[in-house]
C-alpha cells in the first residue's frame, strides 16, 4: 500500500511546485483547494475559480473528487454543488493521469467544449443548445459575479466555510432548514 501513498505525496508536491495556488487542508496531503483559471479565448477568461480535490486513500488507481467551490455556469457542473461531469475523471480514469492533466487538460478542455448532451445543469445546456450567445453572456456574468478576483478574495477570507460550500449536503440541509422554517408559519 506504500505505492498509492507514494504517489500522492508525488502528484501533490507536482501542484505544489507548479504556477497553480494550492492551499493544503490541516497539511493533509490527500484534501486541498487549487486555484484555476478559466481558458483563455473563451468566456470563462478572467475567471478565477477555487476547486476543492480530494484524493482517495487508492489514488491513483481511483480517481479524485473535484468540485468548483464558487459558482459557474456550465452544463456538466453543477451549479450549487460544483461536481464535475467528466469522464476522464469518472470513468475512463487512468492511473497514467495526475493532478497536473486535470488541471492543464481536462478542466480547460471541458470549459473550452462543453457536452450538452450530457447535463448536469440543464438550464445551461438548453441555453447552450438554443442560444449560444446568451449562453455566453450568462457564463460572461458568472465569472464577473462569482468568479472575479475579487470574489475569490472575498471566499478567502471565509475559510472556515469551505469545507461546508464545497459540500453538496450542506446546500440540501440548508434547503431542510428553510422548509423546516416552513413548518412554522
Amino acid at each position: 500500500m506504500s505505492s498509492p501513498k507514494r504517489r500522492i505525496e508525488t502528484d501533490v508536491m507536482k501542484m505544489l511546485m507548479s504556477d497553480y495556488e494550492v492551499t493544503l487542508v490541516n497539511d493533509n496531503r490527500q484534501e486541498f483547494y487549487v486555484r484555476f483559471k478559466g481558458p483563455e479565448e473563451t468566456p470563462f477568461a478572467g475567471g478565477l475559480w477555487k476547486i476543492h480535490v480530494e484524493l482517495p486513500d487508492q489514488y491513483p488507481y481511483k480517481s479524485p473528487s473535484i468540485g468548483f467551490v464558487n459558482r459557474i455556469f456550465h452544463p456538466n457542473i453543477d451549479e450549487l454543488s460544483g461536481s464535475v461531469c467528466l469522464d476522464v475523471i469518472n470513468q475512463t480514469w487512468s492511473p497514467m493521469y495526475d493532478m497536473i492533466n486535470i488541471f492543464e487538460v481536462f478542466l480547460p478542455q471541458l470549459l473550452r467544449y462543453p457536452n450538452p448532451t450530457d447535463p448536469l445543469n440543464g438550464e445551461a445546456a438548453a441555453l447552450l443548445m438554443r442560444e449560444p450567445k446568451s449562453y455566453d453572456a450568462k457564463v460572461k456574468e458568472y465569472v464577473q459575479k462569482y468568479a472575479s478576483k475579487e470574489a475569490a478574495d472575498n471566499d478567502d477570507q471565509d475559510d472556515d466555510d469551505d469545507d461546508e460550500m464545497s459540500s453538496v449536503g450542506s446546500y440540501q440541509s440548508g434547503e431542510e432548514d428553510e422548509a423546516a422554517g416552513m413548518e412554522d408559519i
